[in-house]
């Protein structure tokens, strides 16, 4: 099967013979715990005509050959059984797959749900709207997901409920949740529903608000987000970089301190350095593990400063990344960003990125702080015009520069065609991109680790 192939290439009913799918075994159970049942009635009930029954088969294995009768009753049987089983509305069904609106029969569902609880584990750290289009082409490849979400947002809905809730500001975090749910899912769309009127209401969307009351209802917010995540049933998991309250702040080129991550790109002047308060804030529970055990690591693509490098002003996460010996590649953003990113070229995202996550108990010299970097080749042709009106430019790729720095350049054709002339990033896209380098990678990998063994043990 073809990880991003909309159904699933094989016989609707043969799909039930694949290995893996952890369904066979449990038919072979109820067969043999229902015979077992029904010879315990025969005696606790003492049933006389099942006796006789069973004395009239004895005498019909006499007159016919056993073997083909047997073989008929066997078969009949397993399609009355599995044709019952396929009717029936089982709770291990139930709670996996209730909210698919699928014309794909339940072998094909199971048969898909084992591929992808097969997939590598991918941890993916960003924010903004960035991540969660990342992640909705991600969840096609595995259910092993791990998003880590920045917590620095100050303005709109999330920073009127941090300051008035005193909660990590939800918006990212409830984006990162819809995009690992079914985007047709009722629930989905209630959890993105922004309130248009209402004293009070107006510009608060009904998960950000969902996602305030079950942190005062669960006491916390990693619980809260697991909690939410389970409303709509979705693929891996979404956690804060950080429970503390993180508060961005920057260094500007005059010298200037810029504070609150809305305002960063409002001041329009270049960022030196970004900073945030407390220094020495804490990764959430359970992130520094998900880095150790991740396959593969993916940053970006959103705001260079604010929903990518505010995840690793949280030290402990960039300590984890460094140590990683997962594929890590960065996903360069298609524009460059006013007030953030001005005539930045891909050399520029990345030079950033590692002059803030230089750490004194890392020796970074002989390594980069990720394989590659992915970045988008191709343009709309008809590229709307407020994006030159807003200063909004292309990122270049400067190849010259990024060879220097001795990061692999992955380059695809990213974005949505539309007829608007707008940069949206194709989810799906993305991800096969990134799938293909991923896999590349590891065959590369491989052969090296081939190589040298075969080396050390030609040298023995």
């Amino acid at each position: 099967m073809r990880i991003f192939d909309k159904k699933v290439k094989m016989p609707k009913d043969a799909i039930w013979l694949v290995p893996g799918l952890r369904v066979k075994r449990w038919f072979l159970l109820i067969v043999l715990s229902s015979v077992l049942a029904a010879i315990g009635v025969t005696f606790v009930f003492k049933l006389e005509p099942l006796y006789y029954i069973v004395d009239k088969a004895k005498d019909l294995f006499h007159m016919v050959p056993p073997e083909p009768v047997g073989v008929l009753l066997i078969l009949i049987g397993a399609v009355l059984f599995i044709a019952a089983w396929k009717k029936t509305n089982f709770s291990m069904l139930l709670n996996d797959f209730d909210n698919m609106r699928t014309e794909q029969s339940i072998g094909e569902v199971l048969y898909r749900k084992m591929k992808l609880d097969h997939g590598p584990k991918i941890v993916a750290i960003g924010g903004g709207t960035g991540l969660s289009t990342l992640l909705r082409g991600i969840k096609k490849i595995t259910n092993n997901i791990t998003a880590i979400v920045t917590v620095g947002d100050d303005g709109g809905s999330s920073g009127r409920l941090r300051e008035q809730m005193g909660v990590l500001p939800p918006g990212d975090i409830r984006n990162c949740i819809a995009g690992l749910a079914d985007d047709d899912n009722i629930v989905t769309k209630l959890f993105q529903y922004r309130f248009k009127t209402g004293e009070g209401l107006e510009g608060h969307s009904f998960g950000n608000l969902f996602i305030t009351a079950m942190t005062a209802v669960c006491g916390d917010m990693v619980t809260a987000i697991r909690e939410s995540s389970k409303v709509l049933l979705i693929r891996g998991r979404v956690l804060p970089a950080t429970c503390d309250d993180m508060k961005l702040y920057a260094k500007m080129e005059d010298d200037s301190i810029v504070k609150g991550e809305s305002n960063i790109p409002e001041a329009h002047k270049k960022i030196m350095q970004l900073c945030c308060e407390p220094e020495d804030c804490k990764p959430a529970p359970d992130v520094i593990e998900a880095i150790k055990d991740a396959d593969l690591i993916i940053m970006g693509p959103g705001s260079l400063y604010t929903s990518v490098i505010s995840n690793f002003l949280v030290k402990d996460i960039t300590r984890a990344v460094w140590k990683s010996k997962a594929k890590k590649i960065y996903v360069c953003n298609a524009m460059t960003q006013p007030g953030e990113t001005d005539n930045y070229s891909v050399s520029d995202h990345v030079k950033t990125i590692f002059e803030h996550v230089r750490l004194d108990d890392i020796d970074d010299s002989n390594k980069n702080f990720f394989d590659a970097v992915l970045v988008n080749n191709s343009m709309p042709r008809n590229l709307a015009e407020k994006y030159e009106q807003a200063g909004s430019l292309p990122v270049d790729i400067d190849w010259g520069e990024l060879k220097k720095l001795g990061v692999e350049v992955v380059e695809r054709s990213l974005l949505e065609d539309n007829k608007e002339g707008l940069v949206r990033h194709n989810c799906v896209g993305v991800a096969r991109a990134i799938y293909a380098w991923y896999k590349r990678s590891m065959k590369k990998s491989d052969e090296k680790k081939h190589t040298e063994n075969t080396a050390i043990q030609s040298g023995k």
